[in-house]
């Protein structure tokens, strides 16, 4: 019956919603514009490029009956992964650093995977990193390493899939193309299939301070990488899947104002989205801001806010960064306490 069409929950996977921002974008001239990836079944844009990798790798004979898929991840690739896994009887190795949120690491534990956890603050080559110890699970037998960074079939997934469902939503009619960069698939596949279709699209790519893309990009330089709290954005190596041909230019943001605009995000247009949607927002605006004239700028929002319900969204974590919050007591507020007084507390 075809109000029955989904087979699996892979099936349910892509077809997310193009909306307008409003209020967060209300000193913007240009029409701001995001996809909402995190309403995949998995709560992320990576759902679609875990499964395609996955399903290429079964094609391909890499991924063999019972055998274990092994992937370094910021936690989102992993539950796409997982998605596929336990759909068709495989197993789950992840290798995740340090700062990830606990959130993620539980999801993940949650579908059944083993998470091994690495320091965040080593060089990509040393042998403690997640990638050099995710590359040394390759070892086990029947085992397959999915590589994110540099396998084809990432950046491949967005140009077969989320370009076209892209154009199809909507026909075309927009100027800018942007997504924050972690892997590069994303930035990469979408961003080059809409420039096959849509004359005169810009693609810009929201990188972090910390983060070597963008100065790799202008300079072909790929010092001074440094720690930064963002997660799922920005490398301190140049990932395979990063096509800086395709990119045009990129845009800075900073921990801070990115954490600022995930939560006004939520509070001001009711989207619960992750921290590196925040900064693709503020790399949005950024860039809107620089026009010459009004754009029509579509923005990916990489993830749902959930995952980090313990970090951007949790005020002493905010604090504990020094991620000033400058709140005050609304009428509202006081006139909570006034009603409540000794029978109850207020929660902020």
């Amino acid at each position: 019956m075809d109000a029955f069409k989904h087979s699996s929950i892979i099936d349910a996977v892509g077809n997310t919603p193009i909306i307008r921002l409003n209020r967060v974008t209300k000193d913007t001239e240009s029409e701001i514009y995001v996809k909402l990836e995190y309403l995949n079944p998995g709560g992320s844009i990576k759902d679609r490029m875990g499964i395609y990798m996955a399903q290429k790798a079964v094609e391909n004979g890499d991924l063999k009956p019972g055998g274990t898929i092994i992937e370094c991840t910021s936690g989102n690739t992993g539950i796409g992964l997982a998605l596929y896994a336990n759909t068709h009887g495989f197993d789950c190795i992840f290798v995740m650093a340090d700062k990830q949120s606990q959130e993620k690491i539980d999801a993940l534990r949650a579908f059944g995977a083993k998470v091994v956890v690495c320091p965040t603050h080593v060089e990509p080559e040393d042998p403690r990193s997640y990638y050099s110890v995710a590359a040394s699970l390759k070892s086990l037998p029947n085992s397959f390493h999915v590589n994110q960074y540099d396998n084809i079939y990432n950046a491949e997934c967005h140009y077969m899939e989320t370009g076209p469902e892209i154009l199809r939503q909507t026909k075309g009619e927009f100027d800018v193309f942007m997504a924050s960069v972690g892997t590069g698939g994303t930035v990469s596949g979408t961003g080059k299939y809409l420039k096959e279709h849509i004359p005169g699209l810009q693609v810009v790519g929201v990188d972090c301070k910390g983060s070597i893309l963008k100065k790799y990009h202008e300079t072909g330089d790929m010092s001074g990488a440094h720690g930064y709290l963002l997660e799922g954005i920005g490398e301190d190596f140049l990932p395979g899947n990063v096509h800086f041909d395709v990119i045009d230019e990129f845009v800075m943001v900073e921990d801070e104002e990115s954490f600022h605009m995930t939560r006004a995000l939520c509070q001001q247009e009711g989207i619960y989205a992750g921290g590196s949607c925040g900064a693709a927002v503020v790399g949005a605006i950024r860039y809107a801001q620089k026009l010459s004239e009004p754009k029509r700028i579509l923005v990916i929002l990489h993830d749902a806010g959930s995952k980090y319900a313990s970090k951007v969204y949790n005020d002493q974590w905010m604090e504990e960064n020094n991620f000033s919050l400058n709140r005050e007591r609304d009428e509202k507020d006081r006139a909570i306490l006034n009603i409540i007084q000794d029978n109850g507390k207020l929660v902020e």
